[in-house]
């Protein structure tokens, strides 16, 4: 870790050096409204080190960042450093040829992340890294310890004994899972946050190999568990209950889980201080089954290669890269930071961090946006219709496999 402490800072003053000349203001885009208050205090650090150069941050509607962002940089009028998907999202803009490539000799500390972290930030076709990597996101299972202690329960070690618990639950007056679908995503959050698991690697390996599709009974299984533990433990009336519902039956204590994503931590704490989390990955059917969370990364900080200011900005980017940056990152916005090198203070975090040594990807971001149809729509589409009972796991699984042969190759063999 010194060494490659000491190859970063060496990276970094390198850049530095030049920085008295530079007296440039940046912009820098993000659709993270909620963490203004964090990135000013991080920009503050950066500006503080680095006299002459501003960096004004500005923030969008999540929902149409990218479509904003896109314009923008089609039409010259973009940011000069900005927040962009992984992925899909990622390539959506990359592709275009609006963003700076970079590597190590521009970002020095991009030599010690992780293979996965990078991919995501890369474009499929060349290997080529766009963005610096500032978050992995775990899809698991969150609950209320103090409902779990008064009723006696411990974290389950089987599917048998989930359904065990949330029965002890629902016969104490206490709905088992806050959870709703009116929501869309939430439908694909539920799938593999509770099914992953159950679904397990060898499907995963085989899926990314050719020799496996949504057809295979490994598949049509999990959503099948998946189906009757929503009918029998979520809401009444689950179809019809939105996101920000469910999150406040679960931060208010009425509902004693919620299957979700780590950076859900933070908002329920926001909302209610008292209350106390724990974490587990949803099981397999026997104790002897690896228990997997769905793991993937949230997003990169790029540069515009078009961009009036881009020796400062790739400056900028060297500071979101550094250790001093992911750990401040951690801290305070208490989501697992891509930097090596991270310490996690919160216990919680730390958990997080430690399930995510037994994951598999978030199937449908990962591997099944970089098409029309994409693999997230289809999927959140059909489970509502499975929930609804208006469609099998067995007809999902085909819909699933001949909707992604239009652009997957290995389904169209």
């Amino acid at each position: 870790m010194k060494s490659n402490l000491i190859r970063i800072g060496a990276g970094l003053a390198a850049i530095i050096v030049a920085a008295p000349a530079l007296a440039q203001d940046l912009t820098f885009w993000s659709w993270r409204q909620e963490d203004r208050a964090a990135y000013e205090q991080f920009i503050d650090t950066f500006e503080a080190a680095n006299p002459g150069i501003t960096v004004k941050f500005e923030t969008f509607e999540a929902a149409n960042y990218n479509t904003i962002l896109s314009t923008a940089l089609a039409g010259g009028t973009g940011p000069d450093v900005m927040m962009v998907r992984a992925y899909g999202g990622l390539e959506n803009v990359a592709a275009a040829g609006y963003l700076e490539p970079l590597s190590t000799e521009s970002v020095p500390a991009l030599a010690d992340f992780a293979a996965p972290a990078l991919a995501a930030e890369s474009m499929r076709s060349d290997g080529v890294v766009y963005a610096v990597p500032f978050a992995s996101q775990t899809q698991l299972v969150i609950y209320n310890k103090a409902l779990f202690d008064a009723n006696g329960l411990e974290e389950p070690q089987t599917w048998a004994e989930l359904e065990a618990l949330s029965q002890t639950l629902k016969d104490a007056g206490v709905i088992p899972f806050a959870n709703g679908t009116a929501t869309a995503w939430q439908n694909e959050t539920v799938t593999f946050g509770l099914g992953s698991s159950l679904m397990g690697k060898d499907f995963y390996d085989g899926l990314m190999s050719g020799d496996a599709d949504f057809t295979d009974t490994r598949f049509t299984t999990a959503l099948a568990e998946v189906n009757e533990l929503a009918q029998n433990y979520f809401p009444d009336g689950f179809i019809g209950l939105d996101y920000p519902s469910a999150q406040q039956l679960f931060s208010a204590g009425m509902a004693g889980m919620f299957v979700g994503g780590s950076y859900e931590l933070a908002t329920f704490k926001a909302q209610n201080p008292d209350i106390e989390l724990g974490v587990f990955a949803a099981p397999a059917i026997e104790a002897d089954n690896e228990k997997l969370v769905a793991l993937y990364f949230d997003g990169g900080y790029a540069a515009n290669a078009a961009g009036a200011n881009k020796e400062a900005s790739i400056l900028f980017l060297n500071y979101l890269a550094s250790p001093e940056f992911g750990q401040a990152f951690a801290d305070t916005l208490s989501n697992i930071s891509t930097i090596p090198g991270v310490s996690f203070n919160d216990p919680l975090l730390a958990e997080v961090n430690d399930l995510n040594q037994s994951s598999i990807p978030y199937l449908m971001l990962a591997h099944f946006r970089f098409g029309e149809p994409s693999g997230s729509v289809l999927i959140q589409g059909e489970m509502q219709k499975l929930f609804a009972g208006e469609t099998t796991p067995e007809a999902i699984g085909e819909a699933l496999t001949t909707g992604l042969a239009a652009w997957y190759e290995p389904f169209q063999q």
